[in-house]
């Protein structure tokens, strides 16, 4: 059965450092690598979308830790599998069950899980595709911890694909280009899965060229048109042709698109990207509005339900444009990778207990409903950064007069510390 595994399956990764795009994970300071270093592995739930390594991750905790491992999914697994996972633990202790699709475990499935994780029987690692706060009981979520797994960035996945085709495990010798590569990895949407499978199936026909990458993706992936335009060049002028307020162009588009097999629910996702990134605050109800129309779909379909993609698509041509938000974020990001250590003024600290206030944790805070002008003077940002500025407001649309409003709490803050200091 060896070598009639699948690609994805003999591609697994041996050790954190081959696990690609989960740096907030596996990286230096990342919680699954301190947990390995620590020799100490504590319940969790790995959540995100397939393909994303949550199996794997899950069974190199175990085995760094040099624990059992016994892996059940939920689809399959009831009461009377639980059972025999607790017996197996107190034969095999510090048993790791991995629990795939955990959030398909009714009420008392789950309850079952309670006395063995408390009492460290049991280690759990469940993973799902679902928001585990909607679907696990709140007793179960109290003796976890939710770790997100996030897709796989373009980049990632054309890592993983020039590696699979080097790599003894995987396919080495098969000739391919590298524009076929990136063109899997965008097709993928940052499933690693898929696009292993994808490319095994590529080069069983020869070679791994742009032509036999189509072949594998099948027009209802790729979304192609009649002509054979690839599909992320589509994609790309539908979004550049919403940016540049030109309604016409992004109706053709996306019609070529849906003409071509494209999934109506890939760009559903795609429009409220345009929302958050290309209007922003120009129009807050363009959001609204594009998670709407992808809701719309879902409950209706083909074809009724694409009468709700062209309506956003119509409304965020039309719409004016601002990517204030985009900017401020990535912003944002650097400033925190920047200082990443940087204390928070101890006002602002939580406080829960006798000992973080003795310490000083949230004393003199000015709460803005009882004391605005002390709110306003207090220090928010941490010792060294008060002059940060991330967000500015553009003039496009509703935004004009999130500027003005922006402008005037900035000058109140200056006012407010120069009266204070």
């Amino acid at each position: 059965m060896r070598g009639m595994e699948p690609l994805a399956e003999r591609l697994r990764p041996r050790s954190l450092e081959e696990v690609l795009g989960q740096p907030h994970l596996t990286g230096p300071q990342g919680l699954l690598r301190r947990m390995l270093q620590a020799k100490r592995l504590a319940s969790m739930v790995l959540f995100g979308p397939p393909g994303t390594g949550k199996t794997t991750l899950a069974r190199l905790l175990a085995e760094g830790v040099g624990r059992p491992f016994l892996h059940l999914s939920a689809v399959e697994a009831g009461l009377k599998e639980v059972r025999q996972a607790v017996e197996r633990a107190r034969q095999e202790r510090g048993l790791v069950l991995f629990l795939d699709e955990v959030h398909r475990f009714n009420r008392a499935q789950q309850d079952a899980l309670l006395p063995h994780l408390e009492t460290g029987l049991l280690t759990l690692i469940g993973a799902t595709a679902e928001n585990p706060a909607f679907e696990l009981t709140p007793a179960l979520r109290s003796r976890l911890r939710f770790l997100p797994v996030k897709p796989l960035s373009e980049e990632d996945l054309f890592t993983l694909l020039r590696r699979a085709l080097t790599d003894p495990r995987g396919l080495p010798g098969v000739p391919f280009a590298e524009e076929a590569l990136r063109l899997l990895a965008q097709a993928a949407e940052g499933d690693a899965r898929f696009a292993l499978n994808t490319l095994e199936l590529a080069a069983s026909l020869g070679e791994v060229s742009p032509k036999t990458v189509r072949e594998a993706l099948g027009a209802e992936r790729l979304g192609m048109d009649r002509a054979g335009d690839q599909f992320y060049d589509l994609v790309s002028a539908l979004h550049k042709s919403l940016r540049g307020n030109h309604v016409d162009a992004a109706l053709y588009y996306l019609a070529r698109l849906l003409e071509g097999g494209a999934d109506p629910r890939y760009l559903a996702r795609r429009l409220i990207r345009v929302a958050a990134e290309d209007v922003g605050l120009a129009d807050p109800l363009a959001l609204r509005l594009a998670v709407a129309a992808k809701e719309a779909y879902e409950a209706l379909g083909s074809p009724e339900g694409e009468l709700a993609l062209v309506e956003a698509t119509v409304y965020l041509a039309l719409a004016p444009k601002s990517n204030s938000l985009y900017a401020a974020w990535k912003r944002a990001q650097e400033a925190a990778r920047a200082h990443p250590q940087a204390p928070v003024p101890l006002h602002l600290r939580n406080a829960p207990t006798a000992l973080q206030k003795a310490l000083g944790h949230g004393k003199g805070y000015a709460y803005y409903h009882e004391d605005k002008a002390g709110s306003f003077a207090q220090a928010y940002l941490p010792e060294g950064l008060e002059a940060l500025t991330l967000f500015e407001a553009t003039g496009e649309g509703w935004e004009e007069r999130v500027r003005e409003r922006l402008k005037a709490l900035r000058e109140r803050f200056q006012t407010a510390r120069r009266q204070k200091g």
